[in-house]
C-alpha cells in the first residue's frame, strides 16, 4: 500500500461554504499528477455489456427538472453512447441533500457515483462508505478531467492519506453580489423624493433600503406585503447571506486568512456575538422576510420571484441576467407580469474582501459497495463530460441546434434553447451539475469561449460590479486532523448560534458558548491543524485566532 501511495499523489476533500452555495468547503484530495495526454474519452463499445448506473448530484437551486422520453436528449446521447441506463437523482446542495445522502447511506442504498458537501465527507471517508479510486481517477483513464486541474491544486486536495474523493471541475471566477429590485427604488424615489434611496453601497443604506421595501409599499398594490431582505435557514442556520457579517469585518460563513497572518473562522470568533447582535436589531425592525429561518434552500428565490421581497445573495453567476433560463429577473416578471422587474447587483464590503480565491470544491466519490463494472463505465462518462464536447452537451445542447461552433468560439441559439431546454425544466442545470458544477467560463481550462446572444448591457454590469469584489489568499484546502469532524462541529456551532440569537436576549453568553466550542467540541484543534497547513502551502507563519 505504501509503495502505491508514493506512486500516485492522494486525492482528498475541501468543505463547502456553508449555505450557500457553492463550494466553499473545509477539506479535499490528491492526485497523480495530470499528463499531458488531449485524446477525447472513447465510448463505450457496442459489445459492452449494457449496464445501469446510479448516480446523486447537487445542483445550485431547486429550480430545475429533468423532463420525460426524449425531451431529455442529453440523457439519450449519455446512455447510447456508453450503452448505459442512468438513474439520476438529484436536489439543490445543502442540509437536506446531506440528509437524504446520509440516509441511503445508512441503508445500503447509496448509488454508485455521487456528490457531497464537503463536511460531510470527511466522515464518510472515516466510516469506510467511500471506494478507493487508486486504479479509477488516473491521467490515463480521465486525461481530460485533468486539464480543469492543477498540479498544485490536486496535490493540495488531500485528507488521510486515502485517495477516496475527487473535485468536480470547478469554477475559477467568483460570483458573489447582493442583489436588489433595482424597480422598486426608482418607484420609491418617484412616489417620495425625500427617501433618496440608492443602490447600497454601504450597510446603512442597505438597511434604508430594506425599511423603504418593507414599509412603503414598493411595489404600489396598496397592501402591506413586501420585505426588504430574504435568506434560506433550513431550520438550521444563521446563514452568510446577513450582511452583519461584513459589516463586522468577517468573511460571511467562512473562515480566512487576514493581512497580519491570523487565520479567522467568521462562525468561531469574538466578533461573532456582535454579528448576532446586529442580526437581532434587523430582525427586531421586521424587514427580514418572517420566514427566512425555516426557508429551505430555493425558497428564498421563490419569495422574490413572487414580489415579496427585494434583497437577496447569490453566489451564481447569470442569477439575474435579463434572460438566462435560471434568471430570478426573468421569472420574477414572468410570475408577477411586471416587465419592468430589475435586478442590480450590489456588495457593501468595499475593499474588505468577500472571501477566498476560488478553491476545489464539490468532490465527486464511489461507493464503496458498488460494482467496479458500474464504477469503469461511469469514469469513462465523467471524462467525456470534462471534453469539448461533453461540456457543451450537458451545459448547452446540440451542436447546430443550440449552439454554433467556429474555432474555439461557441455561440448559443438562444430561441432554440428556451424552447427545448428552458420550457422543459431547464435541465441542462442539472446535467452540467454532475461534472462542471456551475462552471460559466471553462475558457481556461478547454480553450472554449461563450458567446451568449442573451447577456445585455444589464448583465454585462452585473459582471462588472462582482470583478470589483476583493478576495484573501487561502492557498489550500484544509482538513480537520484524524479523528475530528468538522461537520460535527459545525453542528454544534450553528446550534449555539441559533441559541444566543432566538432563546436569549443578548450575546452576553457567547464568550462562555466559544470556549466550549473551541474545547469541548475541538475547534481549537481542527483550527490549528488548518492553520498550519496552510502555513505549510504560503510558505508562512498562520496562526487561529479568535479576536
Amino acid at each position: 500500500m505504501k509503495k502505491r501511495f508514493n506512486q500516485v499523489v492522494v486525492l482528498t476533500m475541501a468543505s463547502a461554504l456553508i449555505l450557500s452555495a457553492c463550494g466553499k468547503s473545509d477539506t479535499g484530495s490528491a492526485t497523480p499528477t495530470p499528463g499531458n495526454s488531449s485524446s477525447p474519452a472513447k465510448s463505450a463499445a457496442p459489445t459492452k455489456e449494457k449496464l445501469t448506473l446510479s448516480w446523486m448530484v447537487g445542483t445550485p437551486t431547486n429550480n430545475s427538472s429533468l423532463p420525460s422520453g426524449d425531451k431529455d436528449f442529453i440523457k439519450k446521447t449519455l446512455e447510447e453512447k456508453f450503452n448505459v441506463e442512468i438513474k439520476l437523482d438529484y436536489m439543490a446542495m445543502g442540509p437536506e441533500f446531506t440528509q437524504k445522502l446520509n440516509t441511503l447511506l445508512a441503508s445500503g442504498s447509496a448509488p454508485d457515483m455521487f456528490q457531497a458537501e464537503g463536511t460531510a465527507t470527511t466522515k464518510y471517508v472515516t466510516d469506510g462508505a467511500l471506494m478507493d479510486m487508486t486504479n479509477y481517477v488516473t491521467p490515463a483513464k480521465m486525461p481530460n478531467y485533468f486539464k480543469w486541474v492543477t498540479d498544485t491544486e490536486m496535490k493540495r486536495y488531500q485528507v488521510g492519506g486515502k485517495f477516496m474523493r475527487a473535485p468536480v471541475p470547478f469554477e475559477k471566477n467568483a460570483y458573489f453580489s447582493y442583489y436588489v429590485r433595482k424597480d422598486w427604488i426608482d418607484a420609491l424615489n418617484a412616489k417620495d423624493p425625500s427617501l433618496k434611496l440608492k443602490v447600497p453601497t454601504n450597510y446603512d443604506e442597505m438597511v434604508a433600503v430594506m425599511k423603504a421595501f418593507t414599509f412603503n409599499d414598493p411595489d404600489g398594490n396598496g397592501k402591506n406585503d413586501t420585505y426588504g431582505f430574504t435568506t434560506a435557514g433550513a431550520g438550521t442556520s444563521i446563514t452568510g447571506d446577513f450582511p452583519e457579517w461584513v459589516k463586522n469585518g468577517l468573511v460571511p460563513a467562512s473562515f480566512y486568512v487576514d493581512k497580519d497572518n491570523n487565520f479567522i473562522d467568521s462562525g468561531t470568533n469574538v466578533r461573532t456575538a456582535k454579528v448576532l447582535d446586529d442580526i437581532r436589531k434587523l430582525l427586531d425592525m421586521k424587514v427580514v422576510d418572517p420566514d427566512w429561518f425555516l426557508n429551505k434552500s430555493g425558497e428564498q428565490l421563490t419569495k422574490i420571484q413572487q414580489g415579496k421581497a427585494g434583497i437577496f445573495y447569490s453566489a451564481v453567476r447569470d442569477i439575474a441576467f435579463d434572460n438566462t433560463n435560471n434568471s430570478v429577473q426573468k421569472k420574477t416578471r414572468e410570475v408577477t407580469g411586471n416587465q419592468k422587474a430589475e435586478f442590480a447587483a450590489f456588495h457593501i464590503a468595499g475593499d474588505v474582501p468577500v472571501s477566498y480565491e476560488p478553491l476545489p470544491g464539490v468532490p465527486f466519490l464511489f461507493n464503496a459497495k458498488a460494482d467496479p463494472k458500474k464504477i469503469e463505465r461511469t469514469i469513462e462518462i465523467l471524462d467525456y463530460l470534462a471534453t469539448p464536447e461533453g461540456y457543451l452537451l450537458t451545459n448547452f445542447g446540440k451542436e447546430n441546434v443550440h449552439y454554433k461552433k467556429e474555432g474555439n468560439k461557441v455561440t448559443l441559439i438562444p430561441d432554440a434553447i428556451k424552447k427545448d431546454i428552458g420550457d422543459n425544466g431547464n435541465f441542462t442545470e442539472i446535467w452540467s451539475s454532475v461534472f462542471s458544477y456551475n462552471v460559466k467560463d471553462p475558457s481556461n481550462q478547454i480553450g472554449i469561449q461563450i458567446i451568449d446572444p442573451r447577456e445585455t448591457d444589464h448583465d454585462r454590469e452585473i459582471l462588472a460590479t462582482m470583478k470589483k469584489n476583493k478576495y484573501y489568499l487561502l492557498g489550500t484546502n484544509v482538513v480537520p486532523p484524524v479523528g475530528l469532524d468538522i461537520g460535527s462541529y459545525r453542528t454544534q456551532m450553528r446550534a449555539k448560534q441559533v441559541k444566543v440569537l432566538f432563546e436569549e436576549k443578548d450575546s452576553s453568553n457567547w464568550p462562555k458558548y466559544l470556549q466550549e466550542l473551541l474545547d469541548t467540541y475541538k475547534a481549537k484543534a481542527i483550527f490549528d491543524a488548518y492553520a498550519e497547513q496552510i502555513s505549510t502551502a504560503l510558505g508562512k507563519k498562520v496562526t487561529f485566532k479568535t479576536d
